[in-house]
């Protein structure tokens, strides 16, 4: 289970996302989402897009590929997807991060 956020934190509803091993707890908005992720294991995410999104990583690293462009994140670093921007990348078994996606419903509530 979760050990990087605090109690606050797990505490918020998580997001179905159908990956046992990953914990993703959400701030919900009227008009954006607040995602604090964990891994537990590595996961390949497929190539796909989605309204702006802003990632700031708290432990881990996650190989990210934008528009074709391939990029490693670890501790401590950011990076900004662009709306509309087709993207894909490997998480690894540890990473931790919050994001913050311009949409509402990014992610569906358990």
């Amino acid at each position: 289970m979760s050990l990087v956020f605090p109690k606050i934190v797990r505490m918020l509803p998580q997001a179905d996302i159908g990956i046992p091993s990953a914990h993703l707890f959400v701030s919900q908005s009227s008009d954006h989402q607040i995602v604090f992720m964990e891994f537990e294991e590595d996961l390949d995410l497929s190539e796909h897009t989605h309204e702006s999104q802003w990632e700031y990583v708290i432990q881990g690293k996650v190989d990210l590929t934008v528009e074709g462009k391939t990029k490693t994140y670890q501790k401590g670093d950011s990076f900004f997807i662009p709306k509309g921007y087709v993207h894909s990348g490997k998480i690894y078994a540890g990473y931790a991060s919050i994001a913050f996606f311009d949409q509402k419903d990014r992610y569906l509530i358990k």
